[in-house]
């Protein structure tokens, strides 16, 4: 035993050596290689010609000690160099991101719904094999919506709580110049992906739709296409934000296949300022996108041929009489008047989830429960043996919107007697009515409770199928009292449903993009006055009384610095004097500043960019500004020429501001100003006298602390 323990210690001996050899022989060699790659890239600075900016980055790249396998990562970049050369000879690199942006876009979008589609069909087909046994085809019907809504909400709360929700308040004001970098993330990428997947198999029964989310994923994979750009040293001046904003419109265009309406939406709902400069690269992006999903759509076997996302059979000879523009005006107005009360619903819910204890607590701590008990209680109620018989709750959101969309009138007497199926809504002419009203009454207060969910969910669709219900249930109430039925038997109850969808989404929304994405769902052009006019009117009326919007009431109760929305909350807040508010300026240069000045603003100012310059520190008399790295390149110069007495105009170019602020301009005039000039610091003045500047970092601090007083 002994005998076999010294043998056993002597291997290990001889293994600590042979390891030790290894080591020194490839530490040996590491320095070799970072010698023979430094001695390489000396020499290939020195034959280094203006075309050769490839091989410079790659050289740079190979030398840094630090970085693991310099050589593949240098390969790879030269690679990528390379291929950026060749296709910036045909056009910009922007244009092939923007392609790549819908492109991708579209193809996230075909597999999540068929993603979504293949688990609704399981649901299906599992609570038919139930059929017979009533109990088991309850638990069915709620147990898998609440497992769904259970796994989406544990998702959200353990890999990324910042996934929650529709995603549009928090891109809006990521696109008004606040960095909220949290929800840009590759793990609330992947996170939003499968929860709203989760979300969507859920069906009809918590009535939450995709396009928010989607939104947001789009901005999300935009940012990673723009990190790519940066990559490949082709980025220019605000790209990052040009990209969020191509991004916000091709996420509507690749849920609907609508381009245009994408772009409104994006102008209308995303950006504060929508410069003209995205508007090319926008359509150019949605373009791709859409052509893109409609493509999968038919490759997929799905659809024959390109066409529109939801089909109509809408009367063209004669799509509505003159007489009907009364109609379709009051319907508009009854429109803005239930955005009205959803709306304040909606408040009212954000308030108590926000103010509420019991409901705090569980939201915070207890996501997967609450939404599986909130799952579990609507879909009870959509069951359809009990109240779901009169709401239509075997019909997914799709197929709700398909069939209220319908042209032929249900309350007509050669309905069933054409030998027509008997639909969802009901088996007689009279049945209509009970259905309608009773989807009317029951989805307006149960979305509203569904958009507490701590879990990925869209709000658009819901809203667009309500507005086509209550559309629906006016144009068959006029046909049903109509005393002359040959004078409106040309009524088209489908176009009053197209109608009403666009004026109650618009109105929730304050947008009137929701007319033009109706009618590029459909293709039914010929109603573009009706639907317009419906919209515009039921906008009005949401928006008097300075109503805030949904996605304005968000932003608000998440307390996000978005200006629009805060102005709406609290219009005196921002006519506060930027004075009152403005933090005082931490460093200043005078333009005869020494290195040794320089130096100490340099190490002082390391997260500023621009430093202010003034006459004196005396007078402090603003002259322009002066960019870190020229200061920088200054301290260089007067290190290599070993110049003590350097002066800073003499070396550095001082530039003048383009804008500047007085103590006595308002909060939202300063907003307004620097998200025009875009990433300058905008410096405040008195007189010529410098007092202060304000900048992102800066109005991001000065509209959270105006949010915490709501």
């Amino acid at each position: 035993m002994i005998a076999w323990l010294g043998h056993m210690n002597e291997s290990v001996q001889r293994l600590r050596t042979f390891d030790f050899i290894n080591r020194s022989t490839a530490s040996l060699s590491m320095r070799f290689l970072e010698k023979s790659e430094n001695d390489g890239s000396s020499r290939t600075h020195e034959r280094r010609n203006p075309n050769e900016k490839t091989f410079q980055s790659r050289t740079l790249l190979l030398a840094h000690p630090r970085k693991p396998h310099r050589r593949s990562r240098g390969f790879v970049r030269g690679c990528l160099l390379k291929l950026t050369c060749c296709l910036e000879r045909v056009c910009g690199m922007e244009w092939y991101l923007c392609a790549a942006l819908g492109m991708l876009s579209a193809l996230l979008s075909f597999l999540m719904d068929l993603s979504v589609s293949k688990l609704l069909t399981a649901h299906r087909w599992l609570y038919g094999q139930l059929e017979g046994n009533s109990l088991l085809q309850f638990f069915c019907w709620t147990l898998y919506p609440a497992c769904l809504c259970a796994i989406s909400a544990s998702l959200c709360h353990n890999i990324c709580p910042f996934s929650t929700g529709s995603g549009i308040p928090e891109v809006r004001t990521m696109l008004s110049g606040i960095q909220l970098p949290h929800y840009l993330s590759l793990t609330n990428m992947f996170t939003k992906f499968l929860g709203l997947i989760c979300t969507l198999a859920a069906g009809s029964t918590l009535f939450l739709g995709k396009v928010g989310p989607f939104v947001h994923l789009c901005t999300m994979m935009a940012n990673y296409l723009s990190k790519l750009c940066s990559l490949m040293q082709t980025a220019k001046e605000k790209a990052d934000v040009d990209m969020l904003v191509v991004a916000a419109a091709v996420g509507v265009a690749s849920c609907f296949g609508a381009p245009i309406s994408g772009v409104l939406f994006s102008m209308e709902v995303m950006s504060s300022h929508f410069a003209m400069r995205n508007y090319l690269p926008s359509f150019f992006s949605v373009a791709c996108g859409a052509l893109t999903f409609r493509l999968l759509s038919v490759w997929s076997g799905d659809e024959e041929t390109l066409q529109v996302l939801f089909q109509t059979n809408f009367p063209t000879a004669l799509p509505f009489l003159p007489s009907e523009i009364l109609l379709f005006a009051l319907l508009g107005l009854l429109c803005g008047a239930v955005s009205c009360l959803y709306l304040s619903l909606h408040r009212l819910m954000l308030h108590l989830i926000t103010t509420n204890a019991v409901l705090i607590n569980m939201l915070k701590t207890e996501k997967a429960l609450y939404s599986a008990i909130v799952a579990f209680f609507l879909a009870s109620l959509t069951f359809p043996d009990f109240v779901g018989q009169h709401m239509a709750s075997k019909f997914t959101m799709k197929q709700l919107l398909t069939s209220l969309l319908e042209n032929t009138p249900w309350t007509s007497q050669s309905h069933n007697a054409s030998g027509q199926p008997e639909t969802e809504w009901g088996s007689s002419q009279y049945a209509v009515f009970p259905s309608l009203t009773v989807f009317l009454l029951m989805k307006l207060w149960m979305s509203v409770l569904a958009c507490t969910l701590p879990l990925p969910a869209g709000y658009f669709m819901p809203v667009f199928i309500y507005g086509a219900a209550l559309g629906r249930l006016l144009a068959e109430g006029i046909l049903y009292v109509s005393s002359s039925p040959q004078e409106w038997s040309s009524i088209n109850p489908g176009g009053y449903a197209l109608a009403g969808a666009a004026a109650f989404s618009g109105a929730v929304t304050h947008t009137l993009s929701p007319a033009l994405l109706a009618l590029e769902l459909t293709g039914q052009f010929s109603h573009v006055v009706p639907v317009l006019l419906a919209t515009l009117l039921a906008n009005g009326v949401a928006r008097s009384g300075n109503r805030p919007s949904f996605y304005d009431a968000v932003s608000i109760s998440k307390r996000l610095p978005h200006m629009p929305s805060l102005a709406m909350a609290r219009p005196g807040f921002l006519s506060k004097q930027v004075g009152h508010v403005l933090g005082a300026t931490r460093v200043q240069l005078q333009k005869a500043a020494g290195p040794e000045e320089v130096r100490h603003v340099v190490n002082k100012s390391s997260s500023e960019t621009q430093i202010p310059v003034v006459d004196s520190h005396e007078a402090e008399i603003l002259l322009g500004f002066v960019m870190r790295s020229d200061l920088l390149t200054f301290l260089r110069q007067c290190g290599t020429s070993q110049k003590v007495d350097g002066r800073l105009e003499e070396i550095c170019s001082i530039q003048p501001s383009s804008a500047l602020l007085c103590p006595d301009n308002t909060i939202q005039e300063a907003f307004s100003i620097l998200s025009l000039v875009g990433g300058q610091t905008v410096f405040v003045t008195d007189r010529g006298r410098l007092l202060g500047r304000v900048t992102w970092s800066e109005m991001r601090r000065i509209l959270e602390d105006l949010a915490k007083e709501i």
